[in-house]
């Protein structure tokens, strides 16, 4: 049984993949892990490329778009490993980062359920994600987004980001749904939020690591700007119903005057994909309202 299982999400990634796949197979060490790639209905050939190319790699090929969610759900339900590292395919890892994971998990407590590496962009300089925040006004954001320096100390976070993020087996088995381990009607975006807040409800905590480094493009599904606000939007309804209740939130009037209603406002008047479900389902996301 391997102790870590890399789920690896493709989407017309063929220019990515291949950094992607070279970094986990050069890391410095050895390392009890396997590889799934989840290929959803790329149209660039990815599917075949890593194929031909990895034969170590478990691939699941799509023929259509099933979403990040879905997905990685996929990948989880055929994954060996005590831990699940969930990467997006123009992710590329560090020589040391296996090492320092495995390092970490071998000593972490029983209620660390998710660990959320430092995750730069491209240019190896700018904070990416140091882990999930979410706030009193149930806004979520990526720590450190855009920053130069600091996060260099390890800490508790509320969750990790699935764009690079490790998490128990056990824990996500514990808090599946009839929706998946990711639910899957969110399709992308907000999802990883939600099971970050799901393990949270049931005793499981999120660690900070530092010292474990990634760099991280960003976008490459080329999801349009507008497409992602709507889903961020409706996805974060999906998720305060789901962990909070619509009531209790409401209860608190500033989040409802201060952020939501104004944002809510802003959205019907400029933003199409809440009346155009093609708008969205042109880029690969699904109709506007599909759950």
């Amino acid at each position: 049984m391997p102790d870590i299982s890399a789920v690896i999400l493709t989407f017309n990634a063929i220019k990515f993949i291949k950094p992607c796949l070279d970094s986990l197979y050069s890391q410095s060490g050895d390392h009890n892990i396997e590889v799934i790639v989840v290929d959803n209905g790329s149209a660039d050939g990815t599917a075949g490329f890593v194929s031909k190319n990895y034969p170590r790699v478990i691939l699941i090929a799509n023929k259509v778009n099933a979403g990040s969610s879905a997905g990685r759900n996929q990948g989880i339900s055929v994954a060996r490993g005590k831990w699940v590292l969930t990467l997006d395919c123009d992710v590329v890892l560090e020589k040391s980062f296996l090492g320092r994971i495995s390092a970490f998990i071998s000593q972490a407590p029983d209620n660390i359920g998710m660990v959320a590496p430092k995750i730069l962009t491209s240019d190896k300089r700018t904070i990416y994600s140091c882990g999930i925040y979410l706030s009193w006004f149930r806004k979520f954001y990526d720590l450190g987004k855009g920053r130069i320096a600091g996060y260099d100390s390890d800490r508790g976070v509320f969750g990790a980001c699935s764009a690079a993020a490790l998490y128990r087996m056990e824990m996500l088995e514990r808090i599946k749904e009839d929706t998946g381990y990711f639910d899957e009607r969110f399709f992308f975006l907000v999802e990883d939020v939600d099971l970050s807040w799901r393990g949270r409800r049931n005793g499981w905590q999120a660690w900070f690591l530092a010292a474990a480094v990634c760099y991280h493009q960003g976008n490459s599904s080329l999801c349009g700007s507008k497409a992602r606000q709507y889903l961020c939007m409706r996805n974060r309804y999906y998720m305060i119903k789901k962990n909070e209740g619509v009531t209790r939130y409401l209860c608190r009037v500033l989040p409802v005057l201060f952020y939501d209603l104004p944002r809510g406002l802003a959205m019907l008047a400029l933003n199409r994909n809440r009346t155009s479900p093609g708008s969205a389902t042109r880029a690969g996301l699904p109709p506007a309202g599909k759950r």
